[in-house]
Order: C-alpha cells, then structure tokens, then sequence
C-alpha cells in the first residue's frame, strides 16, 4: 500500500516537472502508473487529496528537527533549503500558497520554524505571526525569479508612458536600477533582515534593546 502510494507520488511530481501542474490529473497520473483512475483513490483520495500530498511529498525534503546550532542556524538553512525546492519545482509555489498545512509533513515544517523561533525567545503570541511572514516571504522570493517578475537589470522606464513625466522615485535612484542583481547576495541580506526584525520583536518583548545568543557574524 504504502509503495503503490509512493510510486503515485513519483508519478504526480513528474508529471507537474515535465509539463507543469495543470497536467496533473487523476487520469495522467494513472495512466503514468499503469491503473484505472478509481485506483488512486485508496491511496491518495481524490484530486484535492493528491495535491495535498505532492506538497508533503516536497516538503519531507526540508531540513529536519534538531539541528545542533540552533534555531537562527535552522531558520536559515530552512530558508535556503525552500528556495531551493521553489526553483527546482517552479509549480509547487502554487500549491504552497494554496493549500494550508494538512499533511504530516507540511505540519511538521511548519512546527519546527515554530520550535526555532520560541528558541530565539520570540514571544508564543509573536509565533504563527513570524512564521508566516518568514515562510510567505522565501515562497515569494523564488516565485519572483522563476517567474520572472525579478530582472537582471529593472526593466521599467522612468517616465510616466502616458504623461511622459518624469517617475521621481525611479529618477532618485536611476543609477543603482543599471546595477546586476546578484539574486543569491540579494536573498542573503534580506535573510539578515529578518533576523533583525526577528531581533528587535525579541527586545521589545523584554522591554530593552538586546540581542539574540546567536550573533549575526556566525553565519558565513
């Protein structure tokens, strides 16, 4: 049983690699398997309950609980390990964004960004709030390069198409808009960023300025 699912799984997750999600089908995924389409059901339910289990599936690969350096350490490499997942499965952004944590394993991700920040001392209240701004904000990032909204070089001009006015903003920082992104610095500092938004919820929580046990230069 547990194999027949596993082999479904294989399946499904190819099929959206090949040819998007949306040739993700009850039907597609049997005749990939080899079975009539009332024999996935059994083991996955329906379509609803396929999805579900593509985003567990994805998500079993994330890294796991425990780990030794703590939870800023974790929080990052949790971080780098979802990008990675987002760009080397484009689709499952979509899902991600979609569906709430039901499986085992997508509750079980989502537990241990929990468990991190309770151990950075980020108030419980401060909790489900940091992880979905955390979570929201990696998914993003690497739907932003798949997808290309993110450019090399800012491809908007600097002046109002309709007016021909100049855009004041685009104008104030025209030179650094001609500058190459280097997406990986880029995603790094906005990693620093969170960790000193995650920093101060920490101190206003104690009522004084403070830091957290794990210092920023720890991180290569």
């Amino acid at each position: 049983m547990a194999d027949r699912r596993e082999e479904i799984l294989d399946a499904a997750v190819a099929l959206a690699d090949e040819h998007g999600l949306d040739a993700v089908s009850m039907r597609a995924v049997a005749q990939r398997v080899g079975v009539t389409p009332m024999a996935l059901y059994p083991h996955i339910g329906g379509k609803s309950g396929l999805r579900d289990a593509m985003v567990g599936r994805l998500l079993a690969g994330l890294p796991p609980a425990g780990e030794p350096t703590g939870g800023a350490r974790y929080l990052r490499d949790f971080a780098h390990a979802t990008r990675k997942l987002v760009l080397g499965h484009p689709w499952a952004a979509t899902l991600l964004f979609d569906r709430s944590a039901v499986t085992a394993e997508a509750v079980g991700a989502v537990d241990r960004i929990y468990q991190a920040l309770l151990a950075l001392g980020v108030p419980p209240a401060e909790i489900a709030r940091l992880e979905r701004l955390v979570s929201t904000f990696v998914i993003g990032f690497a739907v932003s390069e798949t997808g290309g909204r993110f450019q090399a070089h800012n491809p908007r001009g600097r002046r109002d198409e309709a007016s021909g006015q100049a855009l004041p903003g685009h104008e104030a920082i025209a030179g650094t808009l001609e500058t190459e992104v280097d997406w990986d610095a880029e995603f790094e500092a906005d990693l620093d960023d969170l960790e000193a938004m995650i920093q101060a919820v920490v101190a206003r929580a104690a009522g004084a300025p403070g830091t957290l046990d794990e210092p920023n230069d720890a991180y290569p």
